[in-house]
């Protein structure tokens, strides 16, 4: 049965066209999926007993809750959600029907961060989830269902609720542009949560095509995977690079407004000796000149769930390097700050707790 969660407004008035009921039925079912979050059309009770068994045949709201949760010590939360449409496609590793989703509570917020792949095509020799490989986009359904659960667990054990959402779990969101467009629209129409889209950030390395609809059809945030300035180097380390280019990225975002509603941020891993030196600063205030933008900082997630990895040469820059590093690039104009490291106790950085599952399975 098709899910009614993902649907859009002109979907659900397509089903409820074809049933031959008013106009009007399409923005209850919208208001029960998306305001009210019910898992079950049965608790569509403003339906009549005839719409509801009519939707039952056909439809099926498509929540489910996640089959594992671990718990850091900062509060962070990782979660597993099974995608139950995978399994007959890779049902000789059973762990990789999982996708990971990790809640990030502050003092007055709470991030979630999402994703939108099984695995992931890009590669990144420094991303636990690139070597697991690709295995499935995930629907529109399955992104939302990520944020609908895991913020009704929070609201049902006095946590806070989500304030905030992040692409930028496993997969890259342009390269599954369609879902995560509608995804996005959901999420911000009147008819879905009316979100601003200054709460939800979309993370990609820079898959151009992908990434211009996304600037042409969406108000939200956007972050850029930098990591490297240097062209060479960076495809060391993302073989996105060979088709595009940082450098043509970057000229792509020149062709946008960055300086109202809409903010676009680099996202930096620091390595020691490998990315962090007074060169790769030079070269960053150089590529980046003129871009109204923000760069963060990132510690890189070091631990023996990585052995196995390509990550093994890669050590995390010291706060010494990267406070330096930082006041180098902040003084030249670029706004830079140092983002705080959450859940490494509980493997929070993409792919590392369905590699963990992974090996346990075996």
């Amino acid at each position: 049965m098709e899910n009614l969660l993902g649907k859009t407004l002109p979907d659900l008035q397509a089903i409820t066209a074809n049933a031959g009921w008013p106009r009007f039925v399409a923005r209850q079912i919208a208001d029960w999926l998306y305001g009210k979050r019910v898992s079950d059309i049965d608790h569509m009770t403003n339906l009549s007993l005839k719409a509801r068994a009519y939707l039952s045949q056909h439809y099926t709201v498509g929540r489910h809750a996640p089959v594992h949760e671990v718990v850091s010590n900062d509060g962070t939360r990782k979660y597993l959600f099974q995608i139950e449409n995978q399994k007959s496609k890779i049902e000789n590793l059973k762990s990789l029907n999982y996708v990971e989703s990790v809640y990030i509570p502050e003092e007055d917020r709470a991030t979630l961060c999402v994703s939108t792949q099984i695995g992931c095509k890009m590669g990144c020799k420094f991303c636990m989830t690139g070597t697991l490989g690709f295995h499935g986009q995930l629907s529109a359904t399955e992104i939302l269902n990520q944020i609908f659960a895991i913020d009704q667990l929070q609201i049902a054990n006095n946590r806070l609720p989500i304030s905030n959402v992040v692409l930028m779990g496993e997969g890259e969101p342009m390269d599954n542009i369609d879902q995560v467009l509608r995804a996005l629209e959901i999420m911000t129409a009147s008819y879905g949560p009316a979100w601003s889209p200054k709460r939800i950030t979309v993370s990609s390395v820079g898959v151009i095509p992908g990434l211009k609809r996304f600037l042409d059809e969406s108000d939200c945030h956007l972050a850029i995977s930098l990591h490297n300035p240097f062209p060479e180097e960076r495809k060391e380390i993302m073989p996105a690079e060979k088709a595009w280019s940082i450098e043509k990225v970057v000229e792509l975002l020149r062709q946008y407004d960055f300086t109202g509603q809409r903010r676009v941020s680099f996202e930096y891993i620091c390595w020691s000796g490998v990315n962090d030196t007074p060169r790769h600063a030079e070269a960053l205030v150089s590529l980046l000149r003129g871009l109204e933008c923000r760069i963060n900082l990132i510690r890189f997630h070091e631990g023996e769930e990585n052995h196995k990895s390509e990550t093994l040469n890669l050590k995390s820059s010291d706060e010494k390097r990267m406070i330096a590093f930082r006041d180098y690039l902040t003084t030249h104009g670029l706004t830079t700050t140092i983002r705080r490291s959450r859940g490494e106790d509980i493997l929070a950085a993409c792919g590392m707790l369905i590699a963990k599952r992974q090996e346990e399975n075996r």
